[in-house]
């Protein structure tokens, strides 16, 4: 059997012409098409019947992190501006502690035209609350493609404030567009709770009110994790196998009812709605095994990315679960926080979700090894069967339910 390392990122390329990547959203979230393939056949539907193809006894997992304004904008005496691209805070490790702060915070950023800006502070004014607010930004040190940045302001404002005011929302880089007012509103869920992704779970885009109104009426239960998506999602797969590509780290909450709710549905549907999700809830597992494995307690997750693809005894979901309830009730906490740098890739074997709600993926992306691993081969065929009937690509397009039949 070929190692998951050993696998050709060729293998999941695929032609992607311009023209099937949304630009822009639906008017109507819930008006999008809906691919659906059960393990054997495929069909198409409109995305607000979603809830009757579920059966009663799913509990669907959402993620509610919320997209940042992340891109802050200076311009130079000279004329010349620079982009600062907020990444994840450095001084403090609870991201909300990070947007909480009302003097100064640092954080990892990208800078963009970085050569123009040879030293010193940059500053920027405007107003907003009926209050003048100066930000101001310094560069404090490089790391490798990125750069440490102090941000510091005045007025007693919250990072959240400066950040919302100050901002633009990152779209991504392949709508190749600038952001408009309505994608304040259009890039992000209805039910998006707790700042820090750098770009939506675009999966959820497509609920509404009525959407959840009617998964409530049948009696469809709902959970949800915090996962806040950093801009390393969108980073391609360059290398010529899987094994040498560097996965991406992101921070995860977990709520001790969310833990509950897995143990109860654990035998029946659990379906996730959208990657992040699925990479939330696996690397709950993985975070569940540690500890049987250790004998010990973890208070924080550290999934890492091979971990999965080690060979190791065989641990039910259900075991993995309890153990983390059991610590938690111990601890007497309510949250778990940490990272996970999962990858899931063919291979993989899922040990929680049945199923997943998720968008159309790029070409060489670890989003679409991860459809693959729930899917298999037959992704070239439901991508096929995508083009020809007009289905729309990436995040403001249409989407898929994937499960097993």
């Amino acid at each position: 059997m070929q190692k998951v390392q050993d696998i050709a990122i060729e293998d999941f390329n695929y032609n992607l012409p311009d023209e099937y990547i949304a630009k822009f959203p639906l008017k109507k979230r819930d008006e999008a098409k809906l691919l659906v393939y059960n393990g054997k056949d495929i069909s198409k539907t409109v995305f607000k019947n979603l809830p009757n193809l579920l059966d009663d006894d799913t509990l669907l997992v959402f993620n509610d992190t919320k997209v940042v304004y992340a891109r802050l904008f200076f311009q130079k005496e000279s004329g010349s501006k620079i982009e600062v691209f907020c990444l994840e805070p450095i001084s403090c490790t609870d991201i909300q502690l990070a947007f909480n702060q009302t003097e100064e915070v640092v954080w990892k950023c990208l800078i963009g035209n970085n050569k123009k800006w040879k030293q010193g502070v940059l500053s920027r004014t405007i107003t907003f609350d009926n209050e003048s607010v100066t930000l101001n930004v310094e560069r404090i040190r490089s790391e490798e493609d990125t750069w440490i940045v102090r941000f510091f302001w005045d007025k007693g404002k919250s990072f959240a404030e400066i950040m919302q005011n100050f901002g633009v929302i990152p779209l991504p880089p392949y709508l190749n567009r600038e952001a408009k007012e309505e994608d304040k509103q259009d890039y992000q869920t209805v039910y998006a709770m707790f700042d820090g992704s750098v770009a939506a779970p675009t999966a959820g885009l497509h609920f509404t009110e009525n959407t959840f109104n009617d998964l409530k009426s049948k009696g469809i239960q709902t959970s949800f994790v915090t996962l806040h998506v950093g801009a390393g999602t969108f980073k391609p797969v360059t290398c010529a196998t899987i094994g040498e590509h560097i996965m991406h780290t992101e921070k995860i909450t977990i709520k001790k009812d969310v833990i509950q709710s897995l143990l109860n549905y654990i035998d029946k549907k659990i379906i996730c709605v959208g990657t992040t999700s699925v990479r939330t809830i696996e690397s709950i597992y993985w975070y569940g095994v540690k500890i049987i494995e250790s004998g010990g307690k973890f208070s924080e997750i550290d999934v890492k990315q091979w971990q999965p693809y080690e060979k190791r005894q065989a641990i039910s979901a259900k075991e993995s679960l309890t153990v983390i309830l059991n610590m938690m009730n111990d601890e007497k906490i309510n949250h778990i926080y940490g990272q996970t740098q999962l990858i899931i890739a063919p291979s993989y074997e899922y040990k929680i979700i049945k199923g997943m709600v998720t968008n159309f993926h790029q070409p060489k992306s670890t989003l679409l090894l991860l459809v693959c691993a729930m899917i298999g081969e037959k992704w070239k065929e439901v991508y096929e069967y995508a083009k020809n009937n007009n289905f729309r690509f990436l995040s403001y397009g249409d989407a898929c339910l994937f499960y097993k039949g």
